[in-house]
């Protein structure tokens, strides 16, 4: 290993336990929402964090199974028939995904807008906070991991947060309210930052057990004993008996490869998304190399495939959660990863009594620095053009799901692309125009046939008997269409009596000298 590996070990190690407590619940609900064995999103959570760790270029992502794939191993669990089926596919999607890392696919992630990132990070804030406040509130009839606005009971998310009101338990709520309290205090009371060692959340898991046992001792109807509201890990027993290894013999079934190839496209994307994201929030604004990062995820998925765990990808909400811990290096991944092995194999009794109120305080203080309102307001202040986008994006992502409201936010984008580029494409000001003046259009370095209407609308407008010059000295690149036109208006500008003079067009774009007196073309195109 490097030895950058043990630069920040104590922070890293610090940031490696916060990141478990939050991705031990969520590796239970997804594979619950998957349709698939408790224990394969553990698996999955165990690679991402080792293996991934390792092969990993990225400093702070942390990778596991994600929401954004439920719908789709639900699906294909069904299709396929059996769960040993399906490994075969995450084992071809991970094979898939190593090809796509040398064929240099990860360049993708170049071409996603910063505001169509920061507007998915903001929804996934905002989404953590909606999906945990029923978390909070005692009511726990969705499971951890459903990030999509409309839940498997076929309710919608803002349903459940309505319903969660009149379903408050109040032991779930004190737990929730004592233990943001300490998250505050951890981050802005000086002396308690300074115990890098005791990160915040280990210590709202110890005060939630705390409090719990002693409500239930006491005989408190505060106590919380609805196994739906503790973490609920399987014994060693149900672990033994749920590990399920992949039917290999269904290597040559159509219907397997074309679930791989499906997995293998939309974790690639998440995974790009993600790291791009996790990049922008970076504080040391490191890079991650795309194509080794989509082969490190390649390598996870054929062996979580291979040991019966769920497909994985970068995930932002645990990548956000270290590091607002303070994760600087691969270490802090890499350690929540042998975490996950070491306690769900050990101490199961001990975790199962950690009430999910105090784990839903801890993703509440996540999204909330994902989505706080400065991020609006810079996004705001940056003008129109970064801030319908971005919001946009939240909207999108919030309302439906991740990749297809990124879609959405990237379509916008693209949008604003063009009229930017229509506004950008030349320069022309005839607003204090007099008779006599001379009128001056200077095209940009590339003009393409996006820009040939509002060309054309401005030719049109220069008046009859003016004195018009079209500069293309600094352009490289006119497209045949605006060409045309120009051609057009230099045999125009005769019967109009302006006197035109060309600039610094290139010899091959044919653009003849008017025979016209009244007509001054350069003679030295260039």
């Amino acid at each position: 290993m490097n030895k950058d590996l043990f630069s920040n070990i104590r922070g890293d190690l610090s940031s490696g336990l916060v990141v478990f407590l939050v991705a031990l619940p969520l590796c239970l609900g997804i594979a619950l929402a998957s349709g698939a064995p408790l224990f394969s999103g553990i698996i999955s959570g165990i690679i991402g964090g080792i293996v991934v760790g390792i092969f990993s270029n990225s400093n702070l992502s942390v990778s596991g199974p994600a929401a954004g794939l439920t719908a789709i191993v639900m699906n294909a669990i069904m299709d396929l028939g059996s769960f040993q089926v399906f490994l075969v596919a995450v084992i071809l999607a991970g094979c898939i995904q190593i090809l796509l890392g040398y064929i240099k696919a990860g360049a993708l992630s170049n071409y996603f807008p910063t505001s169509v990132i920061e507007g998915m990070l903001a929804a996934i804030g905002i989404i953590i906070i909606l999906k945990q406040i029923p978390h909070a509130f005692g009511h726990d009839i969705d499971n951890e991991g459903d990030f999509f606005f409309i839940e498997k009971s076929g309710h919608n998310t803002f349903d459940t947060l309505i319903e969660s009101i009149n379903y408050i338990h109040l032991g779930a709520l004190l737990i929730s309210v004592i233990s943001v309290i300490i998250l505050i205090a951890w981050d802005k009371v000086s002396f308690l930052k300074r115990i890098k060692l005791l990160p915040g959340a280990l210590v709202v898991v110890v005060v939630s057990i705390v409090l719990n046992e002693m409500f239930k001792g006491a005989g408190s109807p505060l106590a919380v004993v609805n196994e739906s509201h503790l973490v609920n890990l399987p014994s060693f027993t149900e672990i033994q008996e749920g590990l399920s290894l992949p039917k290999l013999s269904a290597f040559l079934n159509p219907k397997v490869w074309m679930v791989a190839v499906t997995i293998a496209i939309v974790a690639s994307i998440e995974t790009l998304l993600c790291i791009e994201a996790t990049d922008k929030l970076d504080p040391w604004k490191r890079f991650t190399n795309t194509n080794k990062e989509l082969k490190a995820q390649g390598i996870g998925n054929v062996i979580s495939g291979f040991l019966g765990g769920l497909p994985m990808t970068s995930v932002v909400v645990r990548s956000s959660a270290n590091i607002n811990s303070g994760g600087k290096t691969k270490m802090a991944t890499i350690f929540h990863g042998i975490l996950l092995l070491l306690c769900v194999l050990v101490i199961p009794s001990v975790l199962n009594r950690i009430p999910l109120a105090a784990l839903a305080a801890v993703l509440l203080m996540v999204g909330y620095k994902l989505a706080k309102p400065s991020v609006f307001m810079h996004l705001w202040k940056s003008g129109k053009t970064r801030f319908i986008p971005f919001f946009v994006t939240v909207v999108a992502v919030v309302g439906i799901d991740l990749l297809k409201g990124v879609a959405i936010g990237l379509f916008v984008s693209i949008l604003f692309l063009l009229y930017e580029n229509l506004k950008v494409a030349y320069s022309f000001n005839k607003e204090n125009y007099k008779e006599g003046d001379i009128i001056t259009i200077k095209l940009a370095q590339e003009v393409s046939f996006l820009n040939k209407a509002a060309i054309k609308k401005t030719l049109s407008q220069i008046p009859e008997e003016s004195k018009l010059i079209i500069d293309a000295s600094l352009t490289t690149y006119i497209d045949f269409d605006v060409q045309e036109v120009i051609k057009d208006f230099v045999e125009a500008a005769e019967n109009k009596e302006i006197e035109l003079t060309l600039i610094g067009f290139k010899e091959h774009y044919n653009i003849k000298n008017s025979q016209s007196g009244r007509i001054d073309i350069e003679k030295e195109n260039k």
